[in-house]
């Protein structure tokens, strides 16, 4: 088992890993719309979609691996009614359409909007 840490996603804010490589797979933690460089969350589902899905690729390509790798998502809004929306974003990321879980949650971390996590193979 190998940990995965990067500055260019947000730095895990509890007792956890960015992400694990164990064998061929990685297990990225979820990645919630927070700019690593700045701390800022942006607004909108949008704008939050965008960064998520930036920071899962920061954590791929940490644990040297990428996007087209990802075999299965777990996502989770705040509101499903932000459904399409968060598709239309994620779709630009996730071009190998992997397989994926998509949730309502009644809260997530720090307020915002989405969260994503992922899988991928090395």
């Amino acid at each position: 088992m190998k940990i995965i840490s990067t500055n260019n996603a947000p730095a895990a804010i509890g007792p956890y890993s960015q992400a694990i490589i164990t064998g061929n797979l990685v297990y990225g933690s979820g990645q919630i719309p927070v700019d690593p460089a700045t701390g800022n969350i942006p607004e909108g589902i949008e704008a939050q979609t965008h960064q998520s899905c930036k920071n899962v690729k920061a954590l791929m390509e940490a644990a040297g691996t990428s996007m087209e790798n990802v075999v299965k998502t777990t996502c989770f809004l705040a509101d499903i009614a932000d459904f399409a929306a968060f598709n239309a974003v994620y779709a630009q990321y996730f071009v190998s359409k992997p397989a994926r879980s998509c949730v309502a949650a009644k809260d997530l971390p720090k307020g915002v909007l989405c969260e994503i996590e992922a899988i991928a193979e090395i």
